[in-house]
């Protein structure tokens, strides 16, 4: 069964898809997006129930191989150092990211030319400025002007308050002469757009019920439907089609009651994030692309990258109300962003300096330990070590390679039998070394900020949230997947706009970087619209 064509189709309705979605609606052109989940009800997060400490870790758990939601598909992990954090449903990982909005830098764009490594995206950073600015307002970021670490940008809301943690953070970096700074954040700490401002609930990765975090569903979506986007939920997309031009002819989807539909469309646009896309790809294969969709390249599903993810926590004598305030967002240092020559690694990593552990997580894991033993000191103890918590995350910069990759798994099917993907990827040598410096310079910022006890986790493996590089942008089709506007070299109507496009991860959170690259591709597709597929 078809349904009537339409101009743009967007699969995806997360970070990208709504950006893009927001901006292609001026042209008045016919747009609908397809989203195998469905809205979420801010009423049922966990931080409105009592129990939202034990919640978290099953039904809005990040990874969807222990959440299995009947919107999740599964995803093969066991050839991966890293496994994968992924949610359907409209916003996407919006719904469970912290907010945490660094933008990558300068030096991101051109890894080739500065350090004979990865390579150098066919755009730069001041392509993408003015995209950054109009994302922030239409998301509502909060942020302080001036940081010296990247080029002045000003946000439209005040920064969210580094509070007594912060404070104390800040000091014992300056005794070292670090750099540190106040991070972006995209959470509201002002009424804004109709929203209202961030109380400090705390828990913001398992979506946030005040809805000061922005998350797309209620930053664009509600206005993206307002100026004529439609929406569709519950639509798992099996396959792109295309016609024996080679050209896309629309989608394969099952609708919410289980039924195939063919959806037509003039143009489509990949917005699955960098498992996503590459999964779909991959399944739609024709007589024109048996290795997969705008595959001749071979790179599609290649390239991928997810930070190693690092952890240091630190405790402190003194109550610093560590546990309230926006979980991913305080402050971030980047002393070590850039190569240094004189390391044993190359490219860098941020210090993302992040608020304390619930009472919940603190209770069991001290107590496990023996921080806080049982007894009639059990409470003294426990008082010790609440409140009084601070994690460095160490970021590290993901440097391309081929043999890091989705594929599909020839046996693990979703619930409607389309292949699962399959996840190879090992962490480097050099991220190795980058991870092992990082992690000493945590314990020596903690340790200079006054912390009486220092944890290092260091690397750990359920820290896949930031997915990229697997249908990379280029000029060169041999080396890349599309275009430096988005679109794919082999097919003239398919666009990608999700972090798969990515050519480096620099080592930041991506999200406003995505964001950015959308309304870019989106502003492209505009200005050439009279010539879109030649």
């Amino acid at each position: 069964m078809a349904d009537d064509i339409v101009d743009v189709l967007i699969i995806g309705a997360g970070a990208s898809s709504a950006a893009a979605a927001w901006s292609l609606s001026d042209t008045r052109m016919r747009i609908l997006c397809l989203e195998q989940g469905d809205w979420m009800n801010p009423a049922d997060y966990p931080s409105t129930k009592k129990n939202w400490q034990v919640l978290r870790d099953n039904e809005y758990n990040q990874s969807p191989n222990i959440r299995c939601r009947d919107t999740d598909y599964p995803i093969n992990e066991d050839e991966s150092d890293i496994s994968v954090a992924n949610f359907n449903g409209v916003g996407g990982g919006t719904i469970l990211y912290s907010g945490h909005f660094p933008r990558l830098k300068p030096s991101d764009f051109k890894t080739k030319s500065l350090d004979g490594v990865g390579a150098d995206w066919p755009i730069d950073y001041r392509t993408l400025e003015s995209y950054f600015a109009q994302n922030d307002r239409n998301m509502g970021v909060s942020g302080l002007p001036g940081d010296p670490a990247g080029p002045y940008h000003e946000s439209p809301l005040p920064p969210v308050p580094i509070g007594k943690m912060g404070e104390v953070m800040g000091k014992g970096l300056n005794k070292l002469g670090w750099h540190w700074w106040p991070s972006d954040a995209a959470i509201i700490t002002e009424n804004y757009e109709g929203r209202e401002k961030c109380i400090n609930l705390g828990p913001c990765n398992f979506g946030c019920a005040q809805g000061a975090k922005s998350s797309v569903d209620i930053s664009y979506w509600p206005i993206n439907q307002r100026l004529g986007v439609e929406l569709k939920t519950r639509c798992r997309v099996r396959e792109i089609t295309v016609n024996k031009n080679g050209m896309a002819t629309g989608a394969i989807y099952f609708d919410e009651n289980g039924v195939e539909k063919f959806q037509r469309a003039e143009v489509v646009i990949m917005a699955c994030n960098g498992v996503g896309t590459p999964r779909l790809l991959l399944n739609s294969k024709s007589t024109q692309f048996p290795n997969g969709l705008a595959n001749h390249s071979g790179l599609v599903g290649k390239n991928l990258m997810f930070h190693p993810w690092g952890f240091v926590e630190g405790f402190f004598n003194e109550p610093l109300e560590s546990d309230l305030g926006p979980m991913g967002s305080c402050m971030l240092s980047q002393e070590f962003y850039e190569t240094d020559p004189k390391l044993d690694f190359v490219r860098g990593y941020t210090l993302q300096i992040t608020r304390g552990k619930s009472p919940v997580t603190i209770a069991l894991q001290h107590t496990l330990k023996g921080d806080i033993p049982w007894g009639l000191e059990h409470h003294k103890n426990f008082e010790r070590y609440m409140g009084r918590s601070v994690n460095i995350n160490v970021v590290c910069e993901d440097l391309p390679e081929e043999s890091n990759m989705v594929s599909l798994d020839p046996e693990l099917t979703d619930s409607h039998g389309i292949p699962a993907p399959k996840i190879n990827y090992h962490v480097s040598e050099n991220s190795n070394r980058m991870m092992q410096h990082g992690v000493k310079s945590a314990i020596q910022a903690l340790e200079a900020s006054g912390a009486f006890q220092v944890n290092p986790y260091g690397r750990t493996r359920d820290t896949g949230w930031h997915l990229l590089g697997t249908a990379r942008m280029g000029n060169n089709p041999d080396n890349s997947v599309v275009n430096k506007w988005g679109r794919s070299h082999d097919v003239k109507n398919l666009f990608i706009i999700d972090g798969s496009i990515f050519v480096t991860s620099g080592a930041v959170n991506p999200t406003t970087t995505i964001q950015a690259l959308a309304l870019y591709v989106a502003d492209q597709m505009k200005k050439n619209l009279a010539n879109l597929f030649d």
